[in-house]
């Protein structure tokens, strides 16, 4: 065991002087030479603490570069040097890449979040005895995965008992997405999926289960009121007309991709939104972070540079619950501590993913007995874990095919087999 020492020895912190001293006493070798960590069996990252929240420079930052070069696998401690806490952002040119972090007391969000996951590799967590903060709450994933709060399926049920959802979207040319997301939402276990195009009747062949409704927005307001819609996979420019009507009438609502750029690009939809909040009338977001931006009036790089706190400012702003897909989801709510789902990898990288994620929260939404914030919350938590939680699986029985992707069209029956 050596020691790497790149702190200024004469201005140490009292603790650190007590541990310096203590490990001086024992003998421990003091080696100023970076370029002896690419010799190392393994290197233990004790560089910063949880208070770094500027770029590393001087020595600190070359150690960091030359453990990465090193090659040599890396242990944080609580958290690698290098990386916000709290956000998951790289703080400088480059953050300490872990293969495992040992987070103490309690888990750190920026490890789950933005380049976080990146960098923390596997996740410990030792709480030194401690009884865990009521804050941890945040994490998803860790332990018992979240429940969307169903009871089982009694015998006397039918289709009708587990709600009416349509799918609305599928412009010329995208009618792949919209067929995604009614697929999911079926299989996630909505009573009746409704295709609602915005396009011609779409060629590909339909699969027998979903039906067809042209334009379910003109339908009455009581049709509206009861069901779930999702709206925006695949809706090109031509959902910003049909927004209107759902924005008014809609029981649930789900806006995903064009939808939120619509809403983005008028503000008398982001108004209505707002009206639907005051009514207590629930819709969920699903953005990702370009989208997010949009809606919020800022950059892509200004959202994934503090993911929780745009995810709450939009929730704020909307009255909606958020779910802000990337690295580390975000969902976040009025009057609640945003949560981060840890399951999931790259693997989710392909086109379609988000309108089955979209397309199976749908349909957990229908099947909930009451509608309000409290479900969307629920459902949003649950569908966004078993998206990923079924990219996990995928990861670790194809380890020999680990950089392709998931097709969306796998990803469906992938995430009914994890229920599993």
């Amino acid at each position: 065991v050596r020691i790497a020492h790149c702190a200024d020895l004469h201005q140490l912190p009292t603790d650190a002087a007590d541990a310096w001293q203590q490990a001086h006493g024992a003998g421990l070798p003091v080696d100023a030479d970076l370029s002896a960590l690419a010799g190392a069996d393994l290197l233990i990252d004790g560089l910063l603490g949880l208070g770094a929240n500027r770029a590393p420079a001087g020595l600190v930052a070359e150690a960091i570069a030359a453990a990465n070069a090193s090659g040599r696998p890396v242990l944080a401690i609580d958290l690698p040097s290098g990386l916000s806490a709290d956000q998951g952002r790289v703080l400088g040119a480059q953050a300490m890449r872990a293969r495992w972090t040992l987070s103490l007391l309690t888990l750190k969000p920026g490890l789950f979040t933005a380049d976080g996951r990146d960098h923390a590799g596997e996740v410990w967590l030792d709480d030194l005895g401690v009884t865990p903060d009521p804050a941890s709450a945040w994490l998803g994933a860790w332990g018992v995965p979240p429940e969307p709060g169903f009871e089982p399926r009694r015998h006397a049920q039918h289709k009708g008992s587990f709600g009416d959802l349509y799918v609305v979207g599928g412009a010329a040319g995208m009618q792949g997405a919209a067929w995604l997301a009614a697929r999911a939402a079926l299989t996630a276990g909505a009573g009746r999926v409704y295709l609602s195009a915005l396009g011609p009747d779409s060629t590909m062949p339909p699969l027998p289960e979903l039906m067809q409704r042209r334009q379910v927005w003109d339908a009455d307001a009581a049709t509206l009121g009861r069901s779930t819609i999702v709206c925006g996979c695949g809706g090109g420019t031509e959902v910003a007309a049909v927004l209107p009507a759902l924005l008014a009438h809609a029981g649930r609502l789900l806006l995903d991709a064009d939808a939120l750029n619509a809403m983005a690009r008028d503000p008398a939809l982001k108004a209505q939104l707002s009206m639907r909040s005051a009514a207590g009338v629930p819709t969920l977001l699903t953005p990702h972070p370009l989208e997010a931006a949009r809606l919020l009036g800022t950059s892509a790089a200004d959202v994934q540079a503090d993911r929780l706190a745009a995810a709450q400012a939009l929730a704020a702003e909307t009255g909606a619950v958020v779910l802000l897909k990337g690295s580390g989801t975000v969902i976040a709510a009025r009057a609640r501590a945003p949560w981060i789902n840890a399951s999931g990898n790259a693997a989710l990288a392909a086109p379609g993913s988000g309108d089955v994620l979209a397309g199976w929260i749908g349909g957990l939404w229908a099947r909930q007995p009451a509608p309000g914030d409290d479900a969307a919350w629920r459902v949003a938590r649950a569908g966004a874990w078993l998206h990923g939680h079924a990219a996990d699986l995928h990861l670790a029985a194809r380890r020999g095919a680990a950089h392709l992707p998931l097709r969306a069209h796998d990803l469906i029956d992938a995430m009914a087999a994890a229920l599993d």
